[in-house]
């Protein structure tokens, strides 16, 4: 990987700046993807762009910036991996977009003008394999609004693939967005979206003998000219949810699910949803479940770890363990009649919570952690 220092002029920079909104943001010449299309949105504020513009007109130095190159034959050989929040505050100001203590650069005397203009940047251009840039650009100290892994991916992985996913998925009211905004956790510009429908996707086509990750996913499908299989597969996640469950009514417990793992093990089952959903209210006022998330998994697979089930608390466990005279409830424990301290013992319902058994303490008997464990694996 060759990794080359640069100092660019702010001259340079902004030199042929268009914003083209969802089109992506250009500069240097026509030679730099300050945004690419349907990357995440300008969010800096008023006080963030005065304090680059401070900088600037003070001669002090901004925090270094990184770009990437790109394939040898792309229309647009260079893309700002970190920066991006900076480099278009600058351009905006050099623009006119914006006043600076109630002046626009229009108003500037030429020598103040050249003074910003001549301002030189630290760049650092990076080059080579995808990985070799995605490793170094995860390792570096970002600075100002840190980017994220998806957003560090996007511009390694950078092509038609991306692109066009991020027009389903990486605006403020993007279609995955308006489609799921009930189901999933995150926010579409800061590519919590993109990163979740990938996962789930690289997931489901992973094989007993290819495990993919996102990375290996976006690498193998880099030059596809269009998304559309992955839209397709988020659509049928979403679609599949919507039928399983009735979303408006239990949506304070859907949002963060992996339903893309469900969507895989369970898209062909069929479900009787209207007993779910009774058994779903159901659990839904146990007091004994303490992770309302969990329950739209557990109807589907039983995995009680899903409910986070409320355990005993200690004064009861070691009121308990003095009547138990430290020994472990279970008749049959290799241990015998030994005396256990209270930190090798666990609390265990009598009762399980299946069966309607509460975290009470008529329901409570101290195992210690060897039978415990065999009577929760039976």
């Amino acid at each position: 990987m060759k990794i080359e220092l640069q100092n660019i002029k702010v001259r340079d920079l902004v030199k042929d700046y268009a914003d083209n909104e969802e089109l992506g943001v250009r500069g240097y010449g026509g030679k730099l993807d300050i945004r690419p299309p349907y990357q995440r949105e300008f969010i800096y504020g008023e006080d963030e762009k005065r304090a680059v513009i401070t900088t600037i007109k003070k001669g002090f130095p901004l925090n270094v910036m990184y770009w990437a190159t790109r394939d040898a034959d792309a229309e647009v050989p260079f893309e700002v991996m970190d920066g991006q929040q900076r480099t278009i505050s600058i351009c905006q100001y050099v623009n006119g977009d914006f006043a600076y203590d109630f002046q626009y650069f229009h108003n500037l005397t030429d020598d103040e003008k050249n003074q910003i203009l001549d301002y030189e940047l630290m760049v650092y251009v990076c080059s080579g394999t995808d990985k070799e840039k995605l490793d170094w650009f995860t390792t570096i100290n970002i600075a100002g609004k840190q980017l994220t892994k998806q957003e560090l991916r996007n511009a390694v992985y950078a092509g038609p693939f991306v692109s066009d996913a991020k027009k389903y998925f990486s605006k403020s009211n993007c279609a995955a967005y308006n489609m799921a905004k009930d189901l999933m956790n995150g926010t579409p510009i800061r590519q919590d979206y993109l990163e979740t429908a990938l996962k789930w996707i690289a997931r489901s086509q992973s094989s007993p003998a290819e495990k993919l990750e996102i990375e290996s996913y976006m690498a193998k499908h880099q030059h596809d000219p269009n998304a559309s299989g992955l839209w397709q597969y988020f659509n049928s996640v979403i679609t599949w949810v919507e039928s399983t469950f009735i979303v408006k009514k239990r949506k304070s417990i859907m949002k963060g699910v992996d339903w893309g793992d469900l969507y895989d093990k369970f898209n062909n089952s069929v479900i009787d949803t209207k007993a779910l959903d009774v058994e779903i209210e159901k659990l839904s006022i146990d007091s004994e479940v303490q992770r309302k998330s969990g329950i739209c998994p557990y109807v589907l697979t039983r995995d009680e770890h899903y409910l986070g089930l409320r355990a005993f608390p200690d004064d009861i466990k070691l009121e308990v363990y003095e009547e138990q005279h430290h020994k472990c409830a279970n008749p049959d424990c290799p241990e015998g009649g030994k005396e256990f301290l209270f930190n090798e013992m666990e609390g265990d319902h009598i009762i399980p919570w299946k069966e309607g058994g509460k975290t009470v303490k008529e329901n409570c008997q101290m195992l210690c952690k060897l039978c415990n464990r065999r009577k929760s694996s039976n």
